[in-house]
């Protein structure tokens, strides 16, 4: 107040005549509801003639203080400065020009209700015309009306006024009309606007700062583009109204003496002091909750002290908020934080999408769609959950459908699934969009993530038991090791990257697909057969690589699921002699460098070395791929678990000759997790009739007896699959457009990608050729 920018005065706002209070232009909802439009015939003075306007609020035309016109429309240019007789009131109101009119919409005639329109308010300010308040602050006709209509509500005072028109004469006709009705979002109740004294700040100064270290890059938003929402809503602002009649919030710090007059102070001592009397009264009036909390990154710190508090944590590294609070909040506290202490609030403004129910509709108490986290977390049963949705509702006769539809989107209530299936399953959904849809699948999906980490855990501790003597021991890594240390390595990486940039849900996507897929479902499998080996180097480094992957990638997802990984690391750490503190949350979180020593780049590309750990990678691939080819053959060919067919791996001798080394490596792999009795690597297979996978130069075959016809029809189905993946990617690299704007490394990618595809191709159609031989 002292600096200027707060001042007092009657102006127009947003009136809730429920709670007896002016809200923001931001909590008022307007809605599109079939309406009408009434046409009134106005008399003009000492006159035959008449004007017929058209409104939609027919209760406010009491207000009335003049009838506009556009200046360029011909068919009233002989009217404007004359005079009209407001009906029912008998009100002498001019008729003004002026370019806001739409001569299309209506007659053409505006009739102008300032204290109760804001377009009219600015009109009537413009023309310096009287402003007429006909309604109470509750809604009713107060005694600036006639007689008749005082004390009436506003929509009985309306359907009163148009049958007493109609008994008149003056109302021509009705037609049906859509229109926008301004709702409060708190009360549901008609926005009426009023005019009211309250007190306002002059915002455009302060607007100019919060665009200023936006546009320098002090604060920045993410995603990006609300940014652009920001400054549109900046750059159009308005002068604030700060005062709210309330009974809770900040009291504005103003005081008035006997005589009205106003003082400004921190507190009533010192308001007397300025006054130099004791007779003072407080404004009864409080700060929009907005301005309140606007104040919080700094006045919780210890401003207007120079705080330790105040130092360290101003500003903030990051605002962790939802889009809808953008001007509510963010944009608030960005204007006063930099105003009064020269700093931004925060660096970053991370914008969340909002959860909507599974229907895609904000979740909202009055719906009854909301959600509890607890239930979640400690499960609800059906008619629990049904009571805590039709409680309290502001209309109950909405309970029965709340109920109804309750009982069929959740027909067992919910499970309890546990703290960090829920933190896990909101990680997945923090994608950058606007709204994020709730499914409880999702739920169930992060539930089994837990299920299978705290197994795998088992299985690892299970086979620690038995070997303990190989815990620590020094071994050297076997191919399978170094895969998966890199794949850690490469993990860690993303997940650091996929923090910096807010993608949570990549980070989600990324520990869940090296837990679940390459660890889990990949890494343990081949561990079991290097601990049953004769080898006690395998069982060493199996032993101790299952160990030391395991409790890294408990501390990777400590910050996502805290209770589990706490739980299983407290068992895990003590065997590796690296962790020394007494809970995961004061172990080092994870770097790429405590895998790998070279940069990890260089590591993942690098295929020309046989000691590469990025050729061990693409060795680990083909691996997967051949086991996946003979796990499909087998289900293709109706093969039973307990049968273990010899597999025959046709190599050609023009093939990559390190393909011959690998799969020599990896025979005892191939053996126990494709179930096979034996592998012989040939350079050519001498039946074609047998059903065939084919792996770019690698092709592989089940010795057993099968049905021509049978695999006649599978055949037609993979070539027909293959020809659709490469006429989709053909269609791309014939694009000159494509070939000029892709990376090349993706377009590399997409041809060898053909490559693959041609060969596997025509390995099919000569095994389709050979058996219509």
């Amino acid at each position: 107040m002292k600096k200027g920018y707060i001042y007092r005065g009657k102006h127009l706002v947003n009136w809730d005549i429920k709670l007896k209070t002016a809200v923001s232009d931001l909590e008022v909802i307007a809605k599109e509801e079939n309406g009408s439009l009434w046409y009134i015939r106005y008399p003009v003075k000492d006159s035959e003639q008449s004007v017929v306007i058209a409104t939609t609020r027919p209760e406010t035309m009491l207000g009335d203080v003049a009838v506009a016109v556009n200046p360029i429309d011909s068919r009233y240019q002989d009217l404007i400065g004359k005079f009209l007789i407001l009906p029912l009131v008998g009100r002498e109101i001019p008729i003004i020009a002026d370019d806001y009119v739409d001569m299309e919409f209506g007659t053409g005639c505006v009739k102008i209700t300032p204290a109760h329109d804001f377009n009219d308010y600015a009109i009537a300010k413009r023309h310096n015309l009287p402003i007429l308040n006909i309604m109470t602050l509750d809604g009713h006709i107060n005694a600036a009306a006639p007689l008749k209509y005082q004390a009436l509500e506003r929509f009985n005072a309306r359907k009163q006024i148009i049958a007493d028109l109609e008994d008149s004469g003056f109302l021509i006709e009705v037609k049906p009309h859509k229109l926008m009705v301004p709702y409060c979002e708190r009360t549901g109740i008609i926005i009426e606007p009023m005019l009211t004294d309250q007190w306002f700040m002059h915002i455009q100064e302060l607007a100019q700062k919060g665009l200023e270290v936006v546009k320098k890059g002090d604060v920045r938003f993410v995603p990006d583009n609300w940014r652009t929402i920001y400054n549109q809503w900046l750059e159009k602002i308005q002068d604030w109204c700060l005062s709210r009649q309330l009974w809770w919030g900040h009291r504005i710090p103003a005081y008035y003496d006997e005589a009205g007059k106003v003082y400004v102070a921190r507190n009533l001592d010192e308001a007397k002091r300025q006054a130099k009397t004791d007779k003072l009264t407080q404004d009864d009036d409080v700060l929009d909750t907005w301005f309140s909390s606007g104040l919080w990154c700094f006045s919780a710190l210890g401003w207007p002290n120079k705080t330790p508090e105040l130092k360290a944590f101003l500003p903030s590294n990051v605002l962790v908020t939802g889009f809808d609070i953008i001007f509510f909040w963010v944009a608030r506290m960005v204007m006063l934080t930099t105003e009064f202490t020269d700093k931004v609030p925060f660096k970053d403004v991370y914008i969340t999408g909002l959860i909507q129910d599974t229907h895609g509709n904000k979740m909202s108490k009055s719906k009854g769609n909301i959600i509890d986290p607890l239930d979640l977390i400690d499960g609800i049963s059906l008619d629990d959950l049904v009571t805590k949705r039709t409680q309290n509702l502001i209309n109950p006769k909405q309970a029965e459908s709340i109920a109804k539809q309750t009982k069929k989107d959740y027909p067992d209530g919910f499970p309890a699934f546990g703290a960090d299936a829920l933190r896990f399953t909101f990680l997945t959904l923090a994608t950058h969009g606007r709204e994020l849809r709730f499914d409880v699948k999702r739920i169930e999906s992060s539930r089994n993530f837990c299920n299978k980490l705290w197994n795998a855990s088992r299985f690892v501790l299970l086979h620690t038991e038995s070997h303990k003597e190989f815990i620590g021991k020094a071994a050297e890594l076997t191919v399978i090791d170094k895969w998966i240390i890199t794949l850690l390595s490469q993990v860690i990486h993303d997940v650091d990257f996929a923090y910096a940039t807010y993608r949570f849900d990549i980070a989600a996507q990324k520990l869940y697909e090296f837990v679940w897929n390459e660890y889990c479902d990949w890494y343990l499998e081949f561990a079991k057969v290097n601990l049953n080996s004769q080898d006690l180097n395998l069982r060493i480094a199996a032993i101790n690589t299952l160990l030391q992957v395991l409790e890294c990638s408990l501390r990777l997802l400590h910050p996502i699921m805290p209770f589990i990984t706490e739980e299983l690391w407290q068992v895990i750490a003590p065997l590796c002699s690296k962790q020394k503190t007494q809970s995961i949350m004061l172990a080092a979180y994870p770097t790429v460098d405590e895998f790998v020593t070279k940069p990890l780049d260089e590591v993942i590309i690098s295929e020309d070395k046989k000691d590469s750990v990025g050729y061990q990678v693409n060795s680990i691939k083909l691996l997967k791929e051949i086991i996946t080819s003979v796990r499909n053959l087998r289900a293709e060919m109706n093969i039973a678990p307990t049968i273990k067919p010899p597999l025959i791996i046709e190599i050609k001798s023009e093939a990559n000759s390190l393909h011959k080394t690998e799969l020599s490596d990896f025979i005892a792999y191939i053996k126990a997790l494709a179930k096979v009795s034996e592998i012989k690597i040939v350079t050519s297979l001498d039946d074609d009739s047998v059903p065939i996978a084919v792996l770019g130069n690698i092709r592989l075959m089940l010795k057993v007896e099968i049905n021509p016809v049978a695999e006649k029809i599978r055949l037609n189905k993979e070539i027909a699959k293959i020809k659709n993946e490469l006429d989709k990617i053909k269609l791309k690299l014939d694009n000159p457009t494509f070939l000029e704007r892709a990376p090349q490394d993706l377009v590399v990618r997409d041809t060898n990608r053909v490559e693959e595809l041609t060969a596997t191709l025509n390995g099919f159609m000569r095994q389709l050729d050979k058996l219509s031989e």
